[in-house]
């Protein structure tokens, strides 16, 4: 990999980006396929479907680029789902495993969120508008998946969420 310019950083973004949602639509299913709380079920299946559209922005993004976006193993994301694997495969209390899972989704939130952002900042510093406005919508839903997944673990305004069911 060669990076000497602002260009080539949100290339190389992109590429990251593009490998770490194929590998999360990979996991999601096995992520939902763990829970045992139907809202923590749910906000996994409804973000493999959001996971499917930023891939298909990705890919846009890819295409405004010249489509120069090489393939690239995200390494950061497998090491986020190798832990997420972990949870899977744990044994024990479904409501402490709920806690861990939306951990571990957490971690991938987060990390998504950064490389989102960063690749969104990259795309307003070289004027590309239209990559910058894919970006950042796939940045709003990334905040709101991590959003969602604080609501299933506290509860919201009405339960007890997981992280309560879960000190029981």
């Amino acid at each position: 990999m060669r990076l000497d310019t602002t260009e080539d950083v949100l290339i190389e973004q992109i590429a990251d980006l593009t490998d770490a949602e194929r590998q999360l639509l990979e996991a999601l299913p096995k992520m939902e396929a763990a829970a045992s709380n139907d809202d923590l079920r749910m906000a996994f299946r409804d973000h493999l479907e959001q996971t499917r559209g930023h891939a298909e922005r990705l890919q846009q993004v890819s295409a405004m680029l010249g489509g120069r976006v090489p393939t690239e193993q995200c390494e950061a994301m497998k090491g986020l789902i190798r832990e997420g694997e972990d949870v899977i495969s744990a044994q024990g209390d479904p409501n402490a495993k709920d806690a861990a899972l939306i951990a571990a989704a957490q971690r991938v939130e987060h990390y998504e969120i950064a490389g989102y952002g960063t690749a969104r900042t990259l795309a307003e510093q070289l004027d590309m508008d239209d990559a910058a406005s894919l970006l950042e919508e796939t940045l709003d839903e990334e905040k709101e998946a991590d959003k969602l997944l604080n609501k299933v673990a506290t509860g919201g305004l009405l339960r007890a969420g997981v992280n309560e069911r879960a000190e029981r």
